[in-house]
């Protein structure tokens, strides 16, 4: 069975995922622990029809290991080479695959201002890369893969095999793979979050109000600002899938127009460091205050890492009734997560989240409100408790969440 569902959940992966086309490049990133999933993937995208897949493993424990002991003039020299081995594919016109398979706390032990000074060097080496990602000038996407760490973090109480073996069933009915046929249940989904997009496109508000315990937050939107999710069209009009599994529709919120409090209501796993029981006060978009119950310092580095990733990037909404969200599960894992909780990203906006984004100068990034930052994280606020109400420039009052689903 799971050499089957293997199959399938590769089949998202490449026709629903990065959509690979006929002789087309695929780069994919992929963990070491990954490889027969990614063998898959790889033999996938060649019936496909693609020209080159091009593999490059990376292996998290020697990462921890370079974090750990190596000096500093390493930690912040990122090579040219380094950068331009999937640059030089994407601007080729490859679509990337990335295979992520994460361990909840495995930086934990890192001193937090060496891997600032590492993530940091990373994010402004590949900021062009970054670009075209943000752009949707290529097509791309992420699933994920369980390992022993993760897996146990999400089923303490099971053994390694067992809780391995629950991890992927959840993964499995969370991605639609289970589902005798994935591909036409994630057109079907699609259509319905297409349904969503269309009317708060049409209304156009602009802000938005939340409340909820720890929570009672003002949040203006751009003039112009589109609501998009499921599916994504590149710039070349393709469609994509970023995320596998998404339940999300989202866009982008006014640089300058967040003023309240904002309560987090899941652990955030970031880098490997969780960051636990959190909150955000914002006036006139920035983090003016937080606090933490667990991880304060990796978060204090987090909003810190530049000037935008204290402001926000991305306002995202899901309803509490969804399938992840129905798993009863933290998963620990951020692409999980936040498609089972309605959430914000603090760092950059997605420029097709607002009409004319991707031409727009810095300048006129700024002066309509996007903002721009080397960092882009998620962190989920969602719950039962939720309501959003929508305000249109005309005033009118119109309730989008309520207790934590949808209200239209």
């Amino acid at each position: 069975m799971l050499k089957k569902n293997l199959e399938k959940y590769a089949d998202l992966a490449v026709k629903i995922g990065a959509n690979v086309k006929k002789d087309q490049t695929v780069v994919i990133n992929a963990a070491v622990t990954t490889y027969d999933l990614t063998r898959i993937i790889a033999k996938k995208c060649y019936e496909a029809g693609a020209k080159e897949v091009v593999v490059r493993y990376r292996d998290e424990e020697i990462q921890h290991q370079l974090l750990l002991h190596s000096p500093t003039e390493v930690l912040e020299h990122i090579p040219e080479w380094l950068i331009n081995s999937i640059l030089d594919y994407v601007k080729e016109g490859a679509a990337i695959i990335n295979v992520a398979s994460e361990d909840p706390g495995l930086l934990a032990d890192v001193d937090p201002e060496r891997f600032k000074l590492h993530n940091l060097a990373l994010r402004k080496s590949s900021k062009e890369y970054m670009e075209y990602i943000m752009k949707g000038i290529t097509c791309w996407t992420v699933v994920t893969y369980p390992n022993e760490a993760w897996a146990k973090k999400v089923f303490p109480d099971l053994s390694v095999d067992e809780a391995i073996e629950k991890l992927w069933d959840n993964i499995f009915s969370a991605t639609r793979t289970s589902e005798e046929n994935p591909i036409e249940a994630w057109n079907n989904h699609m259509g319905n979050l297409e349904r969503r997009i269309d009317f708060l496109n049409e209304k156009a508000f602009d802000k938005l109000i939340y409340k909820a315990p720890g929570t009672d937050l003002e949040v203006k939107l751009p003039e112009g600002h589109l609501w998009i999710g499921g599916g994504q069209k590149s710039e070349d009009g393709h469609q994509f899938l970023p995320n596998i599994p998404t339940e999300e529709v989202f866009t982008t919120p006014h640089k300058y127009g967040v003023n309240g409090t904002l309560r987090s209501t899941m652990p955030l796993s970031y880098n490997g460091n969780l960051i636990e029981g959190f909150s955000f006060t914002f006036k006139d978009g920035k983090v003016v205050d937080f606090h933490a119950e667990k991880g304060y310092d990796v978060l204090k580095d987090m909003i810190n890492t530049d000037e935008g990733a204290s402001y926000l990037g991305e306002v995202a909404l899901v309803p509490h009734d969804s399938p992840i969200s129905n798993t009863g599960l933290i998963f620990y894992n951020t692409l999980y997560d936040e498609n089972a909780s309605c959430h914000f990203a603090v760092g950059s906006a997605y420029l097709l989240s607002v009409k004319g984004g991707p031409d727009m100068s810095e300048e006129e990034k700024d002066t309509n409100g996007i903002n721009h930052s080397l960092t882009h994280v998620d962190f989920m606020v969602g719950s039962p408790d939720l309501d959003i109400i929508g305000i249109t420039t005309s005033g009118e009052e119109v309730q989008i969440f309520k207790d934590g689903n949808w209200a239209f």
